[in-house]
C-alpha cells in the first residue's frame, strides 16, 4: 500500500510539473502539444509493439476513442494557451474547477437527476473565478481560455465513462493519444492559416523539455497511475487527485517566482475553489461508500 501510495504521489506530481514545463518550452501552445503527441505516440507504438501489447479493437470504436483523444489534444492546447496568456497558477487555478464542472454537464450528458447541493457548490467556485478575474485582468484571456481547457477535460471524462470498462487502459491510451495526434495533424494546417502562430520548431533545450513532458509527464505517469489503482481505494485516489493544483501551483511559485504576479485576491478566490472542491470531493466519496 506505501509503494502504491508514492506512485499515485509521484504521478500526481509529475501532471502538476507539466504546467512547469509548458512555461519553459518555447513553441507556441499548439505546436507544443502537437511535437507532444510525436514523440508520445510514436514511443507508445514502439514499446506496446515490442511488448505484444498492441490490441485491435472494432473500427467504430476506435473511431470513437480517438475522437476523445482529438478532444484531450484540444484539452491540452487550451491548458497551454491559458500558461502563455497568463500563468501556470491562473492556468492550473482554472483547471481545478473541473469537478464542479463535471456536475453540472454529466447529468444533462450522462442523463441523471441534477444534484442541487452540487450546483450551490458549482456556484461557490464561480465566485472566485470572477473575483480572480476581476482583479487580474490583465490575465483574463488566460482565465477564460483555463475555463475552456477545463470544460474539455470534462467531456473527455464523461464520454470515457462510456467504454472504459470495454477495453484494456492501455489499448484506451494508446488509441486515444493517436487520435489525438492525428486530429490534431489534421487541424494544424488550416488553423495556421488563418491564425499563424510563431515558434513552431523547437530550439535545442526544447527537445530535452518535450521529451521529459512525453515521458516523464505522460508515459511514465500513466504506467504509475495504473500501477497505483490497482492497490488504492477510490477515497484515496480522488483525495490526491486533488493535490495536481497544489503541486502544480507550489512549483510556480519555486521555479518563476509566480506568487509576485498576483495580488491577495487571489489567494481568497483560490480558497472558495478549494472549499468548493473538497466538499464536492468529499460528498462524493461519502456516496461511493454508502
Amino acid at each position: 500500500m506505501r509503494k502504491a501510495l508514492l506512485q499515485l504521489h509521484g504521478a500526481v506530481f509529475l501532471w502538476g510539473f507539466t504546467g512547469v514545463l509548458g512555461r519553459v518550452i518555447t513553441l507556441s501552445q499548439t505546436w507544443l502539444v502537437w511535437y507532444r503527441l510525436l514523440i508520445t505516440v510514436v514511443s507508445l507504438w514502439v514499446l506496446y509493439a515490442f511488448l505484444g501489447k498492441i490490441r485491435h479493437i472494432p473500427l467504430r470504436s476506435a473511431l470513437f476513442i480517438a475522437f476523445i483523444g482529438f478532444i484531450l489534444a484540444l484539452h491540452w492546447v487550451c491548458f497551454y494557451g491559458s500558461i502563455k496568456y497568463s500563468n501556470v497558477t491562473i492556468a492550473l487555478t482554472c483547471l481545478s474547477t473541473t469537478a464542479l464542472l463535471a456536475s453540472f454537464l454529466e447529468p444533462i450528458i450522462v442523463g441523471r437527476k441534477f444534484d442541487w447541493v452540487e450546483i450551490g457548490l458549482g456556484l461557490f467556485a464561480i465566485a472566485g473565478i470572477i473575483l480572480i478575474y476581476n482583479t487580474h485582468l490583465q490575465f483574463s484571456t488566460g482565465i477564460v481560455i483555463g475555463l475552456i481547457s477545463a470544460l474539455l477535460t470534462v467531456l473527455v471524462s464523461v464520454t470515457t465513462k462510456r467504454i472504459i470498462n470495454q477495453y484494456e487502459p492501455e489499448a484506451l491510451t494508446l488509441y486515444q493519444l493517436t487520435g489525438g495526434f492525428a486530429g490534431l495533424s489534421i487541424l494544424l494546417p488550416f488553423y495556421q492559416k488563418f491564425y499563424p502562430e510563431p515558434n513552431s520548431v523547437p530550439v535545442a533545450i526544447d527537445w530535452l523539455w518535450l521529451t521529459v513532458l512525453a515521458w516523464g509527464c505522460t508515459i511514465l505517469t500513466f504506467f504509475l497511475y495504473i500501477r497505483a489503482l490497482k492497490k488504492v481505494s477510490a477515497f484515496t485516489m480522488n483525495l490526491v487527485l486533488t493535490l495536481e493544483p497544489v503541486y502544480g501551483i507550489l512549483l510556480a511559485f519555486v521555479f518563476y517566482k509566480e506568487n509576485k504576479e498576483i495580488s491577495n485576491w487571489f489567494y481568497l478566490g483560490f480558497a472558495l475553489i478549494s472549499i468548493a472542491v473538497v466538499v464536492h470531493t468529499w460528498r462524493l466519496l461519502r456516496r461511493r461508500e454508502s
